[in-house]
């Protein structure tokens, strides 16, 4: 009797003490391992979200785990552009969108466009017409296409057939929004703000924007407290009872990273689809397209012969014979019409080439920078008032962008914050940039004038001769103003015979074949560029959004 006591006793003082271990380890995340005191006390104090445990995947996306990869294209380049040679580069993880943004995604953003600027009033009309994709992309001069200028964009049966129409700058704008809306649900979601306030409390005077939020967050909604206050979280109160962390930051975890256009060098890794290193000595010649093998038609033995992409495959041939094999589209195709690459990423190769964020260059300058390479660098901060508060957009202050083509675009939006170059407070001392604008650095490829070999050879004495051309990208510059007497816009086409390149700071990379390619273009590795402000019927878009934390998500494969 006196045993089984004992073993009583014992266990226990094993079952409390198992339980103080619990307790100790639970609170751990609560204190400051530096300093010993608390995190997140009632009484306040530092406050951090210590159970925050992995990104969550953003909507519509997949993930991509980094790695170090060779980009550029390692076959033969019988068109000899040396504009994509080999180079090694490293990525960071990071989410790319399963698919091209398609019409239906699109028109979503051009209603909440409608319902928030409306186009019939004249202080908004620019803001929507702005957005508006160009369907007139679709005509052709020796070609009947009036069935697509007029249904591709809106008619259902394309709804879910990727957007065209939409330049870079529309492709942006597209995923600053994105943004927004995919934060405004999160804070709705964790309780930080009161729930479809979009559909109740919205409008050109109320609006939300995520930096404003974390900046400003009493200038969002227009400073409406019963939207910003009326979310279902439990409010948390001091030692005195006052209300403590009413809004979110970054350290509460419940604000997402925003979406952005993919780096062409993180486009490229993503297309690939790789599970292991691409290096010479691997995948020279047999990683050509995100599929595996060398040719176009699939050699499974389920689908045997079908095609895998959606390309041009010859003149006059957009998709093959009906009903052979053909690849089921002779415009472009609805996504998910092909299967994935090992990332799960659709028409990653075909149907329609994807606008990329980086400035176009000949030259990709891995020996300055070889981890998350990317050409288009602008740094901004907010705008300070003469109060010191940060500067937000009203819907009288709308700033608008006349561009090279005629067209207007608002800059900002009511409700954000204005943004101003960085100056000297920034970069003076500094080591690691200098200057706001860093799209030119390093970019002096003498090859790419036409007047290298008269401008560029040193005399016989070693002095250079003069460069003529005083720009390396020489680029046409034509006239677009409005006349501010008469308030027309003057369009006025550069007729100067002396431009010798089409390479400026407004051409922007876009990866990727289309339905209008040949399979020559479908490779990942090919690259080509396009004016930032015009749109085209073969290029389309797609999101990305950077990975915070570990590199590898939880519960994946085991290593090694």
């Amino acid at each position: 009797m006196k045993h089984v006591s004992n073993l009583k006793f014992l266990i226990a003082v094993t079952l409390c003490a198992s339980i103080v271990s619990c307790n100790r380890s639970s609170n751990s995340g609560n204190v400051d391992t530096a300093t010993g005191w608390k995190i997140n006390d009632k009484q306040g104090g530092f406050q951090y979200n210590t159970q925050f445990k992995e990104q969550e995947t953003p909507p519509g996306t997949a993930f991509i785990e980094g790695g170090t990869f060779t980009m550029g294209k390692v076959g033969d380049d019988p068109m000899h552009d040396w504009n994509n040679t080999p180079n090694q580069q490293h990525i960071q993880s990071f989410y790319m969108d399963e698919t091209e943004i398609t019409n239906l995604n699109y028109l979503y953003y051009l209603d909440y466009l409608k319902s928030v600027y409306p186009p019939d009033n004249p202080d908004f009309a620019l803001i929507y017409k702005g957005a508006l994709p160009d369907t007139l992309v679709w005509r052709n001069r020796l070609g009947y296409n009036e069935m697509m200028t007029e249904n591709y964009l809106r008619h259902p049966g394309y709804a879910n057939y990727p957007v065209v129409g939409v330049s870079w700058i529309q492709a942006v704008e597209y995923a600053n929004w994105r943004s927004n809306r995919v934060a405004e649900l999160s804070l709705q979601e964790a309780g930080y703000i009161k729930r479809d306030a979009q559909y109740t409390d919205l409008n050109a005077e109320s609006t939300f924007d995520v930096d404003t939020y974390i900046n400003a967050p009493t200038e969002t909604y227009g400073g409406n407290s019963e939207v910003l206050e009326g979310g279902k979280r439990r409010q948390q109160t001091d030692a005195e009872g006052n209300p403590v962390n009413i809004y979110a930051n970054r350290e509460s975890g419940a604000i997402p990273v925003k979406y952005r256009l993919p780096t062409e060098a993180e486009w490229e890794y993503a297309a690939l689809g790789m599970s292991e290193l691409r290096s010479f000595n691997v995948y020279r010649g047999r990683k050509k397209y995100p599929w595996d093998g060398q040719y176009t038609r699939s050699g499974k033995r389920v689908n045997r012969g079908d095609q895998m992409a959606n390309f041009k495959q010859g003149k006059g041939d957009y998709g093959g014979i009906a009903g052979w094999s053909d690849d089921g589209a002779d415009i472009t195709a609805e996504v998910k019409t092909y299967s994935p690459n090992d990332y799960g990423l659709y028409d990653m190769a075909g149907n329609v080439a994807e606008w990329v964020a980086d400035v176009y260059r000949p030259i990709v300058d891995d020996e300055f920078n070889d981890f998350n390479y990317y050409r288009g660098n602008v740094y901004t901060k907010n705008a300070i008032n003469e109060d010191g508060t940060v500067k937000i957009v009203t819907a009288d202050e709308i700033v608008y962008d006349t561009l090279s083509n005629g067209k207007i675009v608002a800059r900002d939006l009511p409700g954000e914050i204005a943004r101003v170059p960085v100056d000297e407070e920034e970069t003076y001392l500094r080591t690691n940039f200098s200057k706001s604008d860093n799209i030119n650095f390093r970019d002096g490829d003498k090859r790419s004038s036409r007047y290298y070999r008269e401008n560029f050879d040193e005399t016989e004495g070693g002095a250079a001769k003069k460069n003529t051309t005083s720009k390396m990208y020489n680029s046409p510059k034509h006239r677009v103003e409005t006349d501010s007497s008469e308030g027309k816009l003057i369009r006025e086409y550069d007729k100067s015979n002396s431009r010798t390149s089409l390479i400026n700071d407004e051409v922007r990379v876009y990866k990727g074949g289309s339905w209008r390619d040949r399979a020559y273009w479908i490779d990942p590795a090919q690259r080509r560029y396009f004016p930032q402000d015009m749109a085209t019927d073969y290029i389309g878009f797609r999101c990305a959004v950077s990975r915070v934390g570990s590199k590898s998500q939880k519960g994946g494969k085991r290593r090694n």
